[in-house]
């Protein structure tokens, strides 16, 4: 089994699991708050969704396709390796089944309030579309980084696929006994270690172009076979943004914790 096969397959199972999670959460809750008549219209908005994905993923090769250029897949990658970032720490800071129920009373409510099947549709392919378009961002830049659009890297495509028909069954059984946390948690990990793996193809896309110049480490073989870049320049280019994501992730636990303790001390005033 390629490793192309298995990072085509986590990726459209990631992307495609969070917006089925995201979908069957929100039918769920709209029910329950009396706004099941707009169910039909939130799976409007997501089978639209994933069709403009399609759309977007066909004109993304179009426009991509031509002369090899080592300076826009390095940007390209880089853009796919913020965006995974930026989930992995989205997926991080709703970890927690407090502010992931928050987030979606939230979304939903507003919805609800303009009760109209157009908001709620809305609502749903914004939701959806944003997953298709990582995804075609995160699998282009994987075919770029593997070589090519090999064939494992779309019979990973086609087994994951046939896996998310298959959960989207089962999601709409047990939506709301998903062990959400740990799904979060896991899923935040593997995208974070793959942007950092992206980061530093990037930067060899650029080294190759001498935009960045190339310091050789030791044990470079074993670097080169885990999938990292075995230079001084890309390792700590790759180290900056670990720290950098860390302090981040500190200062919005420590953001939100602060904020709960302000709302609980208002509360206490007000009792």
């Amino acid at each position: 089994m390629s490793s192309a096969f298995i990072q085509a397959a986590v990726i459209l199972l990631r992307e495609g699991l969070e917006a089925m999670l995201v979908i069957a959460a929100l039918a769920g809750y709209l029910k329950k708050a009396g706004g099941g008549h707009r169910v039909a219209a939130l799976y409007t908005g997501a089978g639209t969704a994933i069709f403009a994905s399609l759309v977007a993923a066909w004109l993304f090769a179009v426009f991509n396709s031509g002369d090899h250029s080592d300076v826009l897949e390095g940007v390209i990658i880089l853009f796919a390796a913020s965006l995974m970032l930026y989930v992995s720490g989205w997926l991080m800071v709703k970890q927690d089944p407090r502010g992931w129920q928050d987030y979606l009373a939230h979304k939903a409510d507003n919805a609800l309030v303009q009760d109209t099947g157009l908001a709620v549709a809305t609502l749903a392919f914004l939701a959806v579309f944003r997953e298709g378009a990582e995804t075609v961002l995160f699998i282009n830049a994987l075919a770029t980084t593997e070589g090519g659009w090999s064939v494992g890297l779309f019979a990973g495509l086609a087994a994951a696929t046939a896996g998310l028909v298959v959960l989207f069954y089962f999601i709409n059984l047990i939506a709301r006994k998903l062990p959400l946390r740990s799904l979060f948690i896991i899923t935040s990990a593997f995208l974070f270690a793959m942007a950092i793996k992206f980061i530093g193809e990037a930067v060899q896309e650029f080294q190759e172009q001498a935009i960045i110049s190339v310091t050789d480490v030791k044990g470079s073989a074993f670097l080169s076979a885990i999938g990292l870049n075995p230079s001084v320049e890309a390792l700590s280019i790759q180290l900056l943004v670990i720290l950098f994501a860390l302090a981040t992730y500190s200062i919005v636990r420590r953001n939100s914790r602060l904020i709960r303790e302000d709302k609980a001390a208002a509360l206490r005033a007000k009792g």
